[in-house]
Formats: structure tokens, sequence, C-alpha cells
């Protein structure tokens, strides 16, 4: 486990506003790499196909240590919930291939308690050697407050995640039921610990999810994502939805352009999701969202674009 800085854990009732923004104006940021590479399964050569997308980030970990987070929620051997095992293994050879110091794995679901079960069940001791040595259960982690989450309040936050210098969000490619997706930002609030803040972690849910989605991305800056979108899920996400056969993955270091990037092969538009709106503007200041701010690599959106079903109430998401 990474170093800890606090060995109780605390509760602070969660407070129901946000802290707003209080950015300086900036100069435009230059374009954010995302790139797109096919895989048609999940037999197929993921941890070559993260190689190049890691030499066509640039991406440098050498001496780095990494915290892997996985989309893990429920266990259902007939969907898609949670990130495939096949996706985590290669992502933890990528990591330990590039040169990282050292590489876990953590999760914090919001639904079940029994995390060792949940990882069981989703086949991730077996594809991961030594898993249960490299995992933490960041729902039980040491924890540390940090002000500027809730208003006029603090937030606990996993020591794990703290202290690693970057985080690498794994998540499936899904639509949600709230939030209209769930990708690479939404999957932090896994990292909020289900000890302090129970589960499902109801206080993201009554400070509002896009801004809550927001204030865990401005507090875990230091990020990449590896999007798992070979087989995502559709309509009635991020459980109850069907799987969708996409056949890509998508990686980059700006999570609000991954984000965008997912969406329209998703055929969704990114400017109408309302969490990739807040973190794009310009007092929030997280990432680029359009187009023409994003270094599209790899394959065209255009190639691998698979409509995802969406239900009634996000109709409106879709791409005109």
């Amino acid at each position: 486990m990474f170093p800890q800085s606090i060995s109780r854990r605390a509760f602070v009732p969660a407070a129901a506003g946000l802290a707003a923004a209080g950015c300086s104006a900036r100069a435009p940021r230059a374009k954010s790499p995302v790139v797109i590479l096919k895989a048609p399964s999940y037999s197929s050569n993921l941890f070559e196909t993260m190689k190049q997308g890691a030499q066509l980030c640039r991406l440098d970990v050498r001496g780095k240590r990494v915290l892997l987070k996985p989309n893990l929620v429920e266990f259902d051997g007939q969907t898609c919930i949670n990130t495939h095992p096949s996706v985590l293994a290669a992502a933890f050879e990528l990591f330990q291939y590039l040169g990282a110091a050292q590489v876990m794995i953590g999760e914090g679901p919001g639904h079940r308690r029994d995390t060792m079960y949940l990882a069981e069940a989703a086949g991730y001791r077996q594809a991961v050697t030594g898993f249960d040595r490299l995992f933490v259960d960041l729902n039980l982690d040491d924890v540390t407050a940090r002000t500027g989450f809730l208003k006029d309040s603090q937030i606990f936050l996993p020591n794990t995640a703290l202290s690693a210098d970057l985080i690498v969000s794994l998540p499936k490619m899904k639509t949600h039921h709230w939030a209209g997706v769930t990708l690479s930002m939404k999957n932090f609030f896994g990292l909020v610990p289900g000890a302090v803040y129970g589960w499902p972690k109801n206080p993201l849910h009554y400070a509002g999810i896009p801004k809550s989605i927001v204030e865990l991305n401005r507090i875990f800056r230091r990020t990449f994502a590896i999007v798992d979108g070979v087989v995502g899920m559709e309509g009635n996400g991020p459980i109850q939805g069907t799987p969708k056969l996409c056949g890509v993955l998508v990686m980059g270091a700006d999570l609000v352009a991954v984000d965008s990037t997912c969406c329209r092969i998703m055929g969704v538009d990114p400017s109408k999701v309302e969490f990739l709106r807040l973190a794009a503007k310009p007092d929030t200041d997280l990432g680029n969202l359009e187009e023409l701010q994003i270094d599209q690599r790899g394959e065209a959106i255009g190639v691998v674009r698979k409509p995802f079903g969406l239900i009634r109430e996000f109709a409106g998401l879709r791409l005109s």
C-alpha cells in the first residue's frame, strides 16, 4: 500500500452544496491528444494495443506510483457491468512495462460492501497474478481530509489515491440513467470511501452528480484514462442496460477530452452532457470538450462510431 498519513477514519456529514470555482482567466489550452484504437474482442492482444496507445500519447510513468481504478460496481454474469478483467490485466502489464515504480489496483464499489467477493466474481483475482497483495479496498482505506469539496466542509479521501503519482481511470463505456453517460470522470465516484459516506455514497447524489463528478476531478488532476469500449453498455446503464459491441479502447490524459470522444463514438453530443459542460467551462478548466480542441489519434471517430441506445429521459443527448 502507498504511504499513509492518518490511521483512523472520521465521519463528517455532507453539506448540500459545492464550492464555486475560483480560477482566474487562463490562456487557451493546447490541443489534448486522445487515442482511439480498435480492439475487436477481449481475446485480442490488449497489451500491445495499449502499448501503441501509450506511445501515441507519449505517456511517461517511469519511477511513478500508479493506481489503477477499474469500474467494479456489481456482478451479473449475463451482462457487462464492470471493466473487463482482460482490460485490467493488460493495463497492469502495461504500466509495469513502462517502468512505474509501483502499480496498485484500487476500487470502492458503491453497492456491494464485500469488495473482495465482487473482485472474485468479476474475474479480477484470476486475471491479475498476486491480485490480493496489489489491491486496496478504497471503501475501507485510511483517509485524509481535504477542503474545498463540499461547501463549508471537508471531504475524506483514501490515502492510497491521494498519495498516487498517477491515477489511471479504467471505466467501462456505458450509459447512465442519471448522468447520461458514465466514463472516466464518473469512475472517480469509486474513490470516495463508503466507510465514511455510506453505500451508495448518497452525499454525492445529494450534492448533485454532475457537480460531484467535477469536484472529484478537480481534486484528482494527475490522471490518465483507458476506456474499455470493447463491449459497452447501452440503454438503462450503468447496471441494467444491455451489452453493446463497440470494439475500441480510448486513451488519454485529459479526461474531459477522453469522455467527450467516447460520447461521440456513442452517438452522444458531449456539449449536452451536464458534467462535461461544467468541466469544460473557462472558470473550471478541467479539459477540452470541442472536437477542434482535441488531437484525435489512431482511428477516426467516424470509423468506429456505434450509436448507443438511450433511455427516453436522455434522448435529447443524441448527436444531430
